[in-house]
């Protein structure tokens, strides 16, 4: 089972976002573990505008191509270049070195309690 970390908020999408300023923006171990071996991460450049429930990006594993959807709307601070070049990050270390970007957060989208996203995605929460 997937953990799920209790201190964050998740989207539908399985992104998850920290409560810090400005927040941080990873995928979750349940999106990790399904997707399998990451073997390409493209993220938007710091900088460019995200609209909370639209594409920003997209990770590629060994099984499949996924989009990265932005779970907040705001300006892009900076990107994990750490996952760029080492991409498996998002398996080992989805919730720590394994974030994707920063963004100045002008407004949520639908997020969700720890808990509603392990209910709703069988995660373990942690």
């Amino acid at each position: 089972m997937s953990d799920v970390k209790k201190n964050l908020r998740y989207s539908a999408e399985h992104e998850w976002v920290d409560d810090s300023n400005p927040v941080k923006v990873g995928i979750s171990q349940v999106a990790a573990d399904a997707l399998g071996d990451v073997v390409y991460v493209d993220l938007p450049e710091a900088g460019s505008e995200v609209t909370a429930g639209e594409t920003c990006g997209e990770v590629e594993s060994t099984k499949s191509v996924s989009d990265l959807y932005a779970p907040v709307s705001g300006t892009i601070v900076e990107i994990n270049q750490s996952v760029i070049d080492d991409p498996a990050l998002l398996n080992s270390d989805p919730y720590g070195e394994g974030w994707l970007f920063t963004v100045e957060v002008t407004s949520e989208g639908e997020l969700l309690s720890a808990e509603d996203y392990a209910s709703a995605n069988g995660g373990n929460l942690v």
